[in-house]
């Protein structure tokens, strides 16, 4: 099997899903994921912030605390056992689990967790304001992270946040705990390891890595001392598949036993056909539409509330987007702890009518929508210039790329924007900090929220927002949070739309894969194929 294996990750499996090769079938020990891959920048986890890089990351690493993806109400276990917080909610000790072993073999020490956890803050990559938002900076953060036996480490945080917040914050990437002795064996120009990690591994995760190569394969050997146990399959491998038809060819013939990335049209080609399943996952992404209030045009609230009625959410939900999406009208993700599930807005022509009339906005209003130029977000546009024009309102659609889009957002140039955004952890400040707070609107500001973004000054707000952050009760906090959600629903310059569902398809005789509401929760260990 071995050697199948290997050509299938040099190769991508690009030419076995030619009608010559529509007979191969994955090993019965390796399973084969047909997935666009071309993401992935760094495989360090102090560095990896993108989707594909935060699958992998999580799949080799562990943390101290974790996540449950099938049930995320509560922070778990992980390399540590057990932990206490002081009654000032300042120091977070943590009990190691003994026995727990990195796949070079060495144990997990107190060693290890003080190096990787300084070591985010010290590198300051992408994810590192994950950790430095508790306040530990390249000039504290010895003392901050210390080893205070063979078996606990202490983390100090100079200010009092909620628990759940610090313990949310440690369950995400940049939490995951390397193995020291590897990555300073690695060290190049002082880089911590961080151009060896970025290309290998060195956790304590169900999985090793074995190989990546850009836009071609990742594969990922079975880590047999993993402290959960030996996963089920030998091998994981990732195959860089782009177009959607291609995977779809792949699912059918059996060179692939899960494909990540199929449209609704092959969705709706395979779900019928024997031997193929399809499993529809809620995820975090949310989308939204969006009007910038630095244009003096879009300031009036009739204009913002009239905008949630022009919207055919159910329409483009059910017939565009065919349940890749589905309708969620406020900005923490359903599914998770706190949410509001409260969708007030229907398509309502008659009564935003009324409501510009009533808010004395002038006819012929214009609004320039800014978008990324691909699907889901040209359906979504054409629909939405479509029922907002039936109200009098024209859209104009500024199609560009990501990057184009994504900077003049960044920019606060747009007029309209038609856009997405994910939580970088699974707290719900990582989004009430981004659609609740903003006290400074200056353009020179430092933050870079999507209230800023939009130039929506909320000082009241932004106090209800601190306010649940440092929160120690943690019913009361999610209730805070619940509070928030219900006044930026019905406030806000913008129609938060829908929730992205992820629609995989898998062999028949694929089971126990896990895929949670990020990619960080997408779970290959106990995975089998019978």
């Amino acid at each position: 099997m071995k050697p199948m294996c290997l050509m299938l990750a040099a190769s991508a499996l690009a030419l076995m899903a030619s009608a010559t090769t529509l007979e191969a079938k994955s090993p019965p020990n390796v399973l084969v994921v047909a997935k666009n891959i071309d993401d992935i920048v760094s495989l360090d986890p102090a560095q990896a912030y993108e989707f594909t890089s935060g699958e992998i990351v999580a799949n080799i690493y562990d943390r101290l605390v974790e996540y449950n993806p099938t049930d995320i109400e509560k922070i778990a276990p992980g390399l540590a056992e057990s932990w206490t917080v002081s009654d000032d909610g300042k120091t977070f000790a943590f009990k190691l689990r003994q026995g727990a072993k990195f796949a070079s073999g060495n144990p997990v020490r107190p060693e290890d967790v003080v190096f990787s956890l300084r070591r985010v803050v010290t590198l300051n990559k992408a994810p590192a304001f994950i950790l430095t938002q508790f306040g530990w900076k390249p000039d504290n953060v010895e003392q901050m992270i210390k080893k205070i036996s063979d078996t606990e480490v202490a983390l100090t945080i100079p200010e009092t946040f909620a628990p759940s917040f610090v313990l949310n914050a440690l369950a995400s990437r940049p939490g995951s705990i390397v193995d020291e002795k590897e990555a300073l064996k690695n060290v190049k120009d002082n880089d911590l390891g961080n151009a060896w990690l970025s290309r290998n591994s060195a956790g304590s995760g169900p999985f090793k890595l074995r190989i990546w190569r850009p836009s071609e394969a990742v594969v990922l050997d079975a880590n047999k001392d993993a402290f959960k146990g030996a996963p089920k399959m030998n091998q994981v491998v990732f195959n860089h598949v782009a177009e959607p038809s291609t995977q779809r060819l792949m699912i059918e013939s059996g060179d692939a036993d899960i494909a990540r990335n199929l449209g609704p049209d092959q969705i709706a080609a395979v779900k019928d056909k024997g031997g193929i399943k399809v499993e529809t996952y809620p995820q975090a992404a949310l989308h939204f539409f969006s009007l910038n209030l630095k244009h003096d045009k879009l300031k009036n609230p009739a204009i913002w509330e009239a905008t949630k009625y022009l919207i055919d959410y159910d329409g483009i939900a059910n017939t565009l987007l065919k349940g890749q999406m589905k309708v969620h009208q406020t900005f923490w993700p359903e599914g998770f702890p706190g949410s509001v599930n409260e969708n007030p807005y229907k398509l309502d022509v008659a009564k935003a009518k009324d409501i510009l009339v009533k808010g004395n906005v002038s006819s012929g209003l214009t609004i320039d929508m800014d978008m990324i130029s691909s699907p889901p977000f040209t359906e979504i546009g054409q629909s939405i210039q479509a029922t907002m024009g039936q109200a009098g309102i024209k859209v104009n659609l500024i199609p560009g790329t990501s990057a184009q889009v994504i900077t003049k957002y960044r920019a606060r140039q747009h007029e309209g924007m038609l856009l997405y955004w994910a939580p970088d952890f699974m707290d719900p400040h990582s989004n009430a900090k981004a659609f609740a707070y903003n006290v400074d609107n200056a353009d020179g500001s430092p933050q870079s929220t999507t209230t800023w973004r939009n130039s929506w000054l909320i000082p009241d707000l932004s106090a209800k927002t601190r306010a649940a952050l440092v929160e120690r009760d943690p019913a009361k906090r999610l209730d805070m949070y619940r509070e928030l959600q219900r006044a930026v629903l019905k406030e806000s310059p913008w129609a938060m739309t829908f929730q992205a569902q992820a629609q995989v398809a898998l062999r028949g005789e694929v089971n126990g894969f896990v895929h949670g509401p990020t990619n960080d929760l997408v779970v290959y260990r106990d995975v089998t194929k019978n």
